[in-house]
């Protein structure tokens, strides 16, 4: 089993910043990878990042590049989302999840899920 719970969601005016927080718990999460997806209202969940506890992996969806970031404190067991220059099309329920770096490689959806933190931006 794998905990997470997320946290720095609120709401800011375009183009501030946020970072999300991802705290990590459970067996074996230095063999797992984390991975943050959104859900924007009445929209379907979307991938935004994924990094591996060892670093060998991260991954970003292509339309978020260069403006978010994912990292993570492997002492902290705690993977970090910093959000610049944020739109209001950004605004959605942010998740992190995790599951196997293999299940990460071959896209599957992970299998433990955080609660969500609501990031709201306005125009």
């Amino acid at each position: 089993q794998v905990q997470l719970v997320e946290s720095g969601g609120g709401l800011v005016q375009a183009g501030g910043s946020l970072r999300l927080s991802c705290v990590a718990s459970g067996r074996a999460i230095s063999s797992y990878a984390i991975s943050w997806f959104r859900q924007a209202p009445g929209k379907e969940r979307e991938f935004v990042a994924a990094t591996s506890w060892s670093g060998g992996i991260t991954y970003y969806a292509d339309s978020l590049k260069g403006r978010f970031t994912i990292s993570r404190d492997n002492a902290k067991s705690t993977v970090y989302l910093q959000m610049n220059s944020l739109k209001p099309e950004d605004t959605a329920v942010y998740y992190c999840a995790s599951d196997t770096v293999n299940k990460l490689r071959a896209g599957v959806k992970p299998g433990y899920w955080g609660q969500g933190t609501q990031v709201t931006v306005s125009s």
